[in-house]
């Protein structure tokens, strides 16, 4: 059996992401590495399965940084619609810190809503943004980045178990 050569990695979008801790966590346990990528310094733990990215401050950098390296396998943890859509396409599991996973059914009707919504607050018809993040959305959160893990780990035994028959 060959061992895993690109091991699944989750890529956090992570200026604005309540769950990090979590993710640290639920990564730790699996043994997965995790880059942690925001538009500026952040502070990650000490820990060498956890990589800390400034992507710099120009407009959407870190996402920038996130959809040019996450592919098949990686988990991609961000509430921007627009970078869900991009690492979908490129065939990463994408969820939302309130663990809402974004995928290529749902992902053209999001961006489509998301777009509304923007036009409506910039003419004034809406002023209010999503609703808060509630303790529930942070085991919702857990529930989903550990069920996605399982599966593509799943995922990636089969054609192994497969090719050894």
């Amino acid at each position: 059996m060959t061992p895993d050569l690109n091991p699944t990695r989750i890529y956090v979008d992570a200026d604005a992401c309540p769950v990090k801790d979590e993710i640290y966590r639920v990564a730790a346990r699996h043994g997965l590495p995790v880059s942690v990528v925001a538009g500026q310094f952040i502070r990650v733990p000490q820990d060498p399965l956890i990589e800390r990215i400034a992507a710099g401050s120009g407009m959407d950098a870190a996402d920038d940084w996130i959809a040019e390296r996450a592919g098949t396998g990686d988990i991609v943890i961000t509430s921007d619609i627009p970078l869900a859509s991009r690492c979908v396409k490129a065939g990463c599991e994408v969820i939302a810190p309130n663990g809402k996973p974004f995928t290529e059914q749902s992902i053209g009707m999001t961006l489509a809503v998301r777009n509304l919504m923007t036009d409506l607050r910039s003419s004034g018809e809406v002023t209010g943004g999503p609703k808060s993040f509630a303790p529930r959305d942070r085991a919702t959160f857990l529930s989903a980045l550990d069920q996605t893990i399982r599966r593509i780990q799943r995922q990636r035994a089969t054609p192994s178990a497969q090719n050894q028959s």
